[in-house]
C-alpha cells in the first residue's frame, strides 16, 4: 500500500482485512510506515452446493460485495483508515486492463479514505487468482466451486 507524502500520527501497528465470499482473514500486523508490505497470501474457498449453471453463478457473485479494510490498532477497538467495495464478480474477475508482475496480474485500487484518515487516498497493489472447479455431490448433482 503505498500513500506518498502521508506520515501517520499514531504509531500502532496496520493490518489489512479483507471479506469476501462471506469469509473474513486479516493479515499480520506491520509497522506504520508507507509503502506497508503485506507479503501474504489469503485463501478463501467457497462451496455452491446450488449452483449448477455458470451463469447462476456468475448473477450470485455480482450481488455478493468484497470488502477490503485497512485498519491502525489504535485502542479500544482499532481505526479503519480507507477502506474497498467492490462486487465479488468484479473483484475476482476485473476488466482486462492488468500490468503484468513478478507472480501474475497486478492491480492497483485507489482506496477510499475515512475522515479522520488525513492525506491521499491509499493506493493498494495485489493480485488475485481464482479458480472455479465442478465437483461431484454425494447424492451424485454436480455443484460449482
Amino acid at each position: 500500500i503505498t500513500c506518498p507524502g502521508v506520515v501517520l500520527k499514531d504509531k500502532q501497528e496496520l493490518y489489512l482485512t479483507v471479506f469476501v465470499l462471506g469469509q473474513y482473514k486479516k493479515t499480520q500486523c506491520v509497522p506504520a510506515v508507507f509503502p506497508v508490505f503485506f507479503q501474504e497470501k489469503l485463501v478463501f474457498e467457497k462451496a455452491f452446493a446450488n449452483i449448477v449453471d455458470p451463469g447462476d453463478l456468475v448473477k450470485l457473485l455480482e450481488v455478493d460485495t468484497a470488502v477490503l479494510e485497512l485498519i491502525q490498532l489504535v485502542p479500544p477497538v482499532g481505526k479503519v483508515l480507507a477502506t474497498y467495495e467492490e462486487n465479488t464478480r468484479d473483484f475476482l474477475f476485473p476488466d482486462p486492463k492488468l500490468t503484468h508482475g513478478r507472480r501474475g496480474l497486478e492491480r492497483e485500487i485507489l482506496m477510499k479514505r475515512s475522515p479522520s484518515f488525513t492525506g491521499i487516498a491509499p493506493k493498494l497493489r495485489f493480485s488475485t487468482i481464482s479458480l472455479i472447479a465442478e465437483s461431484l455431490l454425494s447424492s451424485g448433482r454436480s455443484h460449482i466451486q
